[in-house]
Order: structure tokens, then C-alpha cells, then sequence
């Protein structure tokens, strides 16, 4: 069980990050789409915990500046270990310093964050297939290139709870 600091998209973004979703499933890869609970969102995560108090991590991030919407390009695919496709952004003026921001807040509450969220270790994504192998290297490829460069917009951000889909809406984008 995880617990998430996501940047989530605006709806015609989330619909094309979707559709994404959708064309690797009907060609046979898993997707966000049917894994586990089936309830995720498209999603940029600054952080993930794996040890947290869930108000102290809400109040911590509510508490930081609200820096507004933000236009994000995707142009990259990357995959990562144990089978994860993931896009991955253009770097945008000021995304890192707004997820070490946060990475910084989610600490001073004593949360236990993952090793690959930790200051410096951060390589933002945008998880398409879950458990891709090899073989379906090709067919992602494919898809995810048929949409590359994709431009989506960031309008707010949520705790989420990666075992249940539960979500938890912050009041401020950091």
C-alpha cells in the first residue's frame, strides 16, 4: 500500500491519456485501466509514501503555496524495471522545485517516502502498462508514438491511496 502526491489533468487530457489506455489493452497489454482495483487516473505523482499519517501529509501539502495550472509535454516513453511504460515529460520550468517542495513537506511529517521519489532521485512519468514484457515492447512503442508529443494540462492535485483508488483532493497545486 502507497500513498501519492499527484498532479491529475485536465478532462480532455485525461481523456487522451485514457484513449491511450484503451488501444494498449484491445492489442493486449495491461494498463492502469484493468489493473488491480481498476479505479486509477491518469497521473503525474511528485511522491509517493510508503509510511504516512494521512492528515498530517494533507495539512503539510495544503499548507504550501498554490502555484496554479501548467501545461506538461509528453515526448518520451521509458521503461522501467519489473515492466512499467511510463511517458515521460519535457522538463518543465519549475516541476522540479515544485515536487522537491513537496517531497520537503511530506518529510517534515515523518512519512516514509520511496527511494525513487526522494530529493534528487525523481524521474517524473506518466504510467501507461503495468507489467509490459519484452515481446510487448513493440506494440507500446507503437501506441504510445502514435500520440507523442502530447501536451496535457495540470489543474489540480489529490492524495491517492494506490491500493483502494481512494482519493483525497488538496486544496492548493503545488
Amino acid at each position: 500500500m502507497a500513498l501519492g502526491v499527484c498532479l491529475l489533468f485536465d478532462p480532455h487530457s485525461e481523456r487522451a491519456l485514457r484513449g491511450l489506455w484503451s488501444r494498449l489493452e484491445a492489442v493486449g497489454v495491461a494498463t492502469l485501466e484493468t489493473h488491480t482495483h481498476r479505479r486509477h487516473h491518469p497521473h503525474l505523482s511528485y511522491v509517493v509514501l510508503l509510511d504516512w499519517h494521512l492528515g498530517a501529509v494533507h495539512d503539510a501539502v495544503a499548507a504550501l503555496p498554490d502555484s496554479g495550472p501548467f501545461d506538461l509535454t509528453f515526448d518520451a516513453m521509458a521503461a522501467f524495471r519489473r515492466g512499467r511504460i511510463s511517458l515521460v515529460p519535457a522538463p518543465a520550468s519549475g516541476l522540479l522545485a515544485r515536487q522537491q517542495a513537496v517531497v520537503r513537506a511530506v518529510s517534515g511529517t515523518g512519512a516514509r517516502i520511496h527511494r525513487h521519489y526522494a530529493l534528487d532521485r525523481w524521474l517524473p512519468h506518466s504510467s501507461v502498462a503495468t507489467r509490459s514484457t519484452t515481446r510487448d515492447l513493440p506494440a507500446v512503442a507503437t501506441s504510445v508514438y502514435e500520440v507523442l508529443p502530447l501536451t496535457v494540462r495540470v489543474t489540480s492535485a489529490a492524495l491517492i491511496d494506490s491500493a483502494t483508488g481512494r482519493t483525497w483532493p488538496l486544496p492548493v497545486l503545488p
